[in-house]
């Protein structure tokens, strides 16, 4: 198979050794995988990076529904979340910082509670014609 052209959002031979681990393998037992983990990383850090939508994947990756079925299935099994916390760990301790953090900050001038400020949001609702019965 001939070498495709790297995009400027695949990992680099450094970067996938240190997630490789982390990316689970082909099932035991079942059919043999028709793409390499690697690729498909790097696809779906091409939809990532680019904003692209899965179906407008390049055709030198592979099929965007697998591409995106490995992502979803990855999501719900924690997979991505495993990744993110082995990076920050590792970013921290390279920072010389203790791998969890002590601290976080919360900001609640950010949350909003509804569309609708001062005297809008606080009136009742009023009652139709057909609820109070009159036409």
């Amino acid at each position: 198979m001939e070498k495709r052209q790297p995009y400027p959002s695949d990992l680099t031979d450094a970067e996938w050794q240190i997630i490789a681990p982390l990316v689970p393998g082909v099932k035991l037992g079942g059919r043999p995988a028709d793409h390499a983990r690697r690729e498909i990383v790097n696809a779906i850090f091409y939809v990532l990076r680019s904003g692209c939508q899965w179906p407008m994947l390049p055709h030198d990756l592979p099929p965007w529904k697998t591409v995106y079925t490995y992502f979803r299935n990855w999501r719900v099994d924690g997979t991505w979340s495993r990744i993110h916390q082995a990076l920050r760990k590792k970013v921290r301790r390279r920072q010389a910082r203790h791998p969890e953090g002590s601290a976080a900050i919360l900001d609640s001038q950010s949350v909003k509670t509804t569309e609708k400020g001062g005297r809008a949001a606080m009136m009742r609702a009023r009652k139709s014609r057909a609820e109070k019965g009159t036409f």
